[in-house]
């Protein structure tokens, strides 16, 4: 496998990682256009003029707690395909990092219904008796994602495998 596929990998994790924290500290400080973005994209049937400032900052650390699930698991992603860009593929490093950032996909995907319960509640809180929300959401993305992450967790143990078969070639040479 050519190394420059896991070197193009590990530099768009670098730039995920970079990009993410600045974007959201931007729609900390710029909290209109956090809105917007909410408005836009939770698709729940919100009464949006009664979430006040306070509700928005909280729905904002909970975006920003979420994210940074995501973030974590890229670190565990970077150091894996830096590694294997350096030609280094079956190392124990290497299969830690794979594990542990399936692990964190998993968290993700779990905390993701977790989150759209916590903000919908939030958002909804101010609405009359009655008009409150509770909303639950597990699709086939969520699905998807967990599949993929059984996958690397899978892989990171071929990893080992390999490293062993690699280790007994190396005595026979």
């Amino acid at each position: 496998m050519s190394k420059r596929f896991p070197l193009v990998i590990s530099w768009v994790c670098i730039v995920v990682m970079a990009t993410v924290p600045m974007a959201g500290l931007w729609l900390l400080v710029d909290l209109a256009t956090f809105k917007e973005l909410a408005v836009r994209n939770f698709g729940l049937p919100i009464i949006w003029s009664t979430v006040e400032h306070w509700q928005w900052l909280v729905q904002w650390l909970l975006t920003a707690l979420y994210s940074s699930i995501g973030l974590f698991g890229l670190y565990y992603l970077y150091r894996a395909f830096s590694s294997f860009a350096q030609g280094e593929w079956f190392t124990r490093a290497n299969s830690l990092n794979l594990r542990r950032f399936s692990l964190l996909l998993i968290v993700q995907v779990v905390a993701k219904p977790l989150y759209v319960v916590l903000s919908s509640v939030l958002l909804s809180v101010n609405h009359p008796a009655g008009e409150k929300m509770l909303a639950v959401f597990f699709g086939s993305d969520e699905v998807q994602m967990l599949v993929m992450a059984m996958i690397l967790w899978v892989v990171s143990d071929l990893l080992i495998a390999g490293g062993k078969l690699q280790a007994e070639n190396r005595q026979f040479v």
